[in-house]
């Protein structure tokens, strides 16, 4: 507790400004929200990558790990929805809100507060594997489309692009000429301070109801996942670190852009 306080108290400060200003200001969530998605996201990601000092092997440790502990949310979801008779929609529902976690707008800043720059890098390579999830694999799964349309989306994404981008600097040791490098890094670290407004933004329009399907999602996500994450991470070996920013990746809420889309066949 006396770690995550200093990273938690500036997180839900930022997010308070995002809330006055939602309130006070007139903004445009939609401008801002491509803002982040299109240009300051991507060049974080690029910038992470094409500076990190985590080793590939680690990394593609941390992915797996995603994956992992995303596949066995999906089957305790599935065999409780079976148990307990949910409809179809419930089900996808949640699943939908049970296996994205908000690793970006919240979990990005968390980690920096909490564990420095290189736990950042770590909450990137996350990141990057949850969008994976959600835009690549979810739809294919939730709403029936074509594993093919799915990988379509997912090279659309942005953050996709980034990282091979920031992996291919990496790999063929270019140095950015004219100060480029510190440019992007300038953008990189805008993403966060201004996805946390944004999540304060939206949370001036969100309603708090909870009912028996937001306290089953809420044990999921916030409870079960940190725990399987500890296993998962133990078994596969994760360094110390490694195996930190996973747990507390793996223990952010539900993200806010889980697309409704999926639940609507």
């Amino acid at each position: 507790m006396t770690v995550l306080l200093p990273a938690i108290i500036p997180v839900a400060f930022i997010i308070m400004i995002g809330v006055i200003a939602g309130k006070t200001l007139t903004l445009h969530k939609k401008t801002l929200s491509q803002l982040s998605v299109y240009i300051l996201a991507p060049a974080l990601v690029a910038d992470s990558l094409y500076t990190t000092t985590i080793s590939v092997q680690n990394a593609t440790r941390l992915l797996l790990g995603v994956f992992i502990v995303a596949f066995i949310l999906f089957l305790l979801v599935y065999l409780t929805s079976y148990i307990l008779k949910f409809p179809s929609i419930t089900r996808k529902s949640l699943i939908a809100t049970s296996l994205h976690p908000n690793n970006g707008n919240m979990g990005l800043p968390l980690v920096d507060f909490s564990l420095g720059a290189e736990g950042l890098e770590r909450a990137i390579i996350y990141m990057i594997g949850s969008s994976i999830l959600l835009f690549g694999i979810a739809p294919a799964i939730l709403a029936g489309t074509s594993f093919k349309n799915s990988f379509k989306v997912t090279l659309k994404l942005p953050l996709i692009w980034a990282m091979l981008a920031g992996l291919s600097l990496r790999l063929l040791r270019i140095t950015l000429p004219f100060n480029l490098g510190e440019a992007l890094h300038l953008l990189g670290r805008a993403a966060i301070p201004v996805a946390l407004i944004i999540l304060g933004m939206e949370l001036v329009n969100t309603s708090f109801k909870v009912t028996n399907f937001e306290l089953i999602s809420l044990n999921f996500r916030l409870v079960l996942a940190p725990l399987i994450a500890l296993s998962v991470g133990m078994i596969i070996q994760l360094p110390p670190l490694d195996l930190q920013v996973f747990i507390l990746q793996s223990a952010m809420p539900t993200a806010v852009n889980t697309i409704p889309g999926f639940l609507t066949n």
